[in-house]
């Protein structure tokens, strides 16, 4: 997994009422029995960094990077909280995940409330996915021993709905889970793909945003580039883009 970094954290926005930083993988949002050992979170960093109380919008798992709002006053802070609940930012992520996907696609499948407990006994909520997949590639290296070569795809979801860890259930549930997932993902594929790489991190990047101002209503279309090793990895390969990707390309900077 990526460190967490001892530097102070990216501010991407900032004004009277709301910051949005981008957060790198390995760093923990709050605290949390999960994680006893974890001695950095994201809300302390960045209460310290400017120097007021901060309230987290929504929530990004340790190993996700990217796009991660947080309220500077309390009413800011029910407001984004309700409009997260209902679903009204549109979100789009980045992830690498197994096999190759088809184009496109909408995954519709409910999830239970706590992923980390048995499905069966919980009562199931709504769920949904659009995804759209960006470039194909086949690495020289074999898995199971059948082939030797291993198939993966960099894909864009846009979830509908902010259930926890959605978007690796959700390809999960399609056999396409994401590399790096320890929890819902295939360990064999995570270990092939962190030794090809030489990096071990969940392949999964929050990476735009557009989200309602709470208190000024004005439209913010938030960005957050992913990291270098997004562009190193797709320089790894014969990646087969699909159309139109000009401007996906252009973020990630792949060498063509």
């Amino acid at each position: 997994m990526s460190e967490a970094p001892d530097t102070a954290l990216k501010v991407l926005h900032l004004d009277e009422h709301l910051a949005v930083i981008d957060k790198p993988a390995g760093l923990l949002v709050h605290r949390t029995a999960l994680d006893a050992h974890e001695e950095r979170f994201a809300l302390q960093m960045l209460r310290d960094q400017l120097g007021r109380p901060v309230w987290p919008a929504h929530r990004l798992d340790k190993g996700t990077s990217g796009l991660l709002v947080f309220a500077l006053d309390a009413d800011t802070a029910s407001q984004l909280g309700q409009a997260f609940e209902q679903g009204e930012p549109r979100k789009r992520y980045l992830a690498l995940v197994r096999g190759w996907p088809e184009d496109a696609g909408t995954i519709d499948h409910p999830l239970a409330r706590d992923p980390e407990r048995p499905s069966q006994g919980q009562v199931l909520l709504e769920a949904s996915t659009d995804y759209r997949c960006l470039a194909r590639v086949a690495w020289p290296f074999s898995v199971d021993g059948r082939f030797p070569e291993s198939r993966y795809a960099l894909i864009e979801a846009a979830p509908h709905s902010g259930r926890r860890h959605q978007i690796r259930r959700h390809f999960k549930h399609i056999a396409h889970p994401l590399v790096g997932d320890a929890t819902h993902g295939k360990g064999a594929h995570n270990r092939a793909v962190a030794g090809f790489l030489g990096l071990q991190r969940l392949w999964l990047h929050a990476w735009t945003l557009e989200l309602r101002h709470p208190q000024t209503g004005e439209r913010l279309m938030l960005q957050a580039p992913p990291g270098p090793e997004w562009a190193d990895m797709l320089q790894r390969g014969d990646w087969c883009w699909l159309a139109p990707v000009e401007r996906v390309r252009d973020a990630l900077n792949p060498r063509c």
